[in-house]
């Protein structure tokens, strides 16, 4: 009879990468040296360039290009919105910054990327339990690609949200430099952390003194107090009214609370036909196939009321964007929102830099497996669904969402903005890219730093470029603009 296997000891463990299925388990290879062998072929230095590309789209072509698919009306309101500033401008054009970004040197390190992680996609959310968390909070444009391209979107965003703010253009440097060495920083940690507890690192407020942004606690306490007030019964109490339940067939009155529906708000909320809006509520069964099962229970305790046309954001704006207002028993309301889907923006200029463009898929699925890639406490309601053969994500509204607005803040505090920014993006792609490898290509001075800064500064300027264009456009009535809606 052969001897029984070894359990928990030396002799084991050392036996059990062999057994059956376990040499095909993923082993972990030398990432810090890898990271450091990186450097030979791509020094850190190398980050400060911005190459100019003769075939570059203008500005007001970029902006057209963007504008396609989207609904003609909203279009206006759009364009204005970018035009409100340098900072606007970069917001809403995604997809003219990854083309430069193409052109940049990569080390061919892939993570999950926001793709738009300017420094106005970062706030506060709800948990679950009550709790508040700080992410990243903007996903339409995610995708697998180079970890750099992120990383110098932000910093450019903090030298725009500086100047805007009437920093000089040190401080506005500096801002850039610190959210770079926030992130190398924030990586060097996670890389030292047992591998569990790298991957759970909560994004909460314990960030604010890790990233030494102790400047800005004041801001994000004014902001958590907000988002904690920022939730679907406050939407609904503002953006609803009741509509009387009738009286039963003797004349009775009817059980339970009154029905609601929306109040049209123009341009930015609207009431829709009825045949659209059964459209959307009938997707929501297929949206109900993307939860977890143990999420259904709960949604069945709600009963759909209405629907209504949203307008969203700055680059959103003109996507097909609804809000569902759900009830329960007692009348409680709890919002959906239904966000068409496009493919990401980058997606064209990955293969350039050796990112093989993404399969096609359903591109609300896309959003939301990204989202969850990287935050580590999502909504606990996020799928997807198709409308009318369009694809949408779906989320919870208001779920105690709160903000920093970048542009508003003093002076003085784009600085520690940027590390907290900086930080939070590190954790985020540690999920995607083992910390340990980039922690290693970052390295410990500030090379990196330095070199992303003079890549954000050379960039803002482009950026201020490209607005500049987009006004003498609407200036010249090349493009219709709404301005300051």
């Amino acid at each position: 009879m052969a001897d029984a296997p070894e359990t928990g000891t030396a002799a084991g463990a050392a036996r059990l990468p062999h057994v059956a299925g376990f040499a095909r388990w993923p082993m972990g290879g030398a990432p810090k040296e890898e990271g450091r062998a990186l450097r030979r072929r791509v020094p850190r230095s190398a980050h400060a360039r911005l190459p100019y590309d003769p075939g570059r789209p203008g500005a007001v072509a970029a902006v057209e290009r963007s504008n396609e698919g989207r609904l003609p009306e909203l279009v206006p309101l759009r364009v204005g919105r970018m035009a409100a500033s340098p900072f606007a401008f970069l917001r809403g054009a995604a997809g003219l910054m990854a083309h430069d970004l193409a052109g940049t040197p990569v080390t061919g390190v892939g993570a999950q990327l926001c793709g738009d992680a300017h420094a106005a996609n970062f706030g506060l959310y709800g948990d679950a339990r009550g709790g508040l968390i700080m992410d990243l909070n903007d996903f339409d444009e995610t995708v697998h690609g180079p970890w750099e391209w992120d990383l110098k979107r932000l910093a450019a965003s903090l030298v725009l949200v500086g100047r805007e703010a009437g920093a000089d253009e040190d401080t506005c440097r500096a801002a850039a430099r610190d959210t770079v060495g926030a992130y190398r920083h924030t990586m060097r940690l996670l890389a030292k952390l047992p591998v569990s507890d790298a991957w759970n690192a909560i994004a909460d407020e314990e960030l604010v003194s890790h990233a030494d942004a102790r400047d800005l606690a004041g801001t994000l306490e004014r902001v958590a107090e907000k988002a904690r007030r920022n939730t679907s019964a406050r939407f609904a109490a503002s953006a609803t009214e009741p509509v009387p339940a009738p009286g039963g067939p003797a004349g009775g009155k009817a059980s339970g609370p009154p029905a609601r529906r929306f109040v049209d708000a123009p341009p930015v909320l609207r009431r829709v036909p009825d045949g659209e809006a059964a459209a959307v509520v009938s997707a929501l069964a297929e949206y109900l196939a993307t939860l977890p099962e143990d999420r259904l229970p709960l949604l069945a305790r709600y009963a759909v009321q209405d629907v209504a046309f949203r307008v969203v954001g700055t680059g959103s704006v003109g996507l097909r964007s609804y809000v569902v207002l759900l009830l329960d028993h007692l009348g409680e309301p709890l919002i959906l929102q239904v966000k068409e889907a496009r493919a990401s923006a980058l997606v064209p200029y990955l293969p350039a830099v050796g990112f093989p463009a993404p399969a096609m898929v359903h591109e609300g699925r896309r959003v939301v497996l990204g989202q969850k890639r990287m935050q580590v406490v999502s909504d606990i309601l996020l799928g997807w669904a198709t409308v009318a053969g369009r694809p949408y994500q779906v989320r919870q509204f208001r779920n105690r969402k709160g903000s920093v607005d970048p542009a508003a803040l003093a002076a003085d505090q784009v600085d520690d903005y940027g590390r907290m920014t900086g930080a939070l993006l590190a954790r985020a792609h540690a999920h995607s890219a083992d910390p340990r490898l980039l922690a290693a290509y970052c390295g410990k001075n500030d090379e990196l730093d330095e070199a992303v800064a003079g890549f954000a500064a050379a960039y803002a300027d482009r950026a201020e470029a490209d607005h500049a264009e987009l006004l003498a456009a609407i200036r010249a009535g090349r493009l219709p603009a709404e301005l300051g809606v």
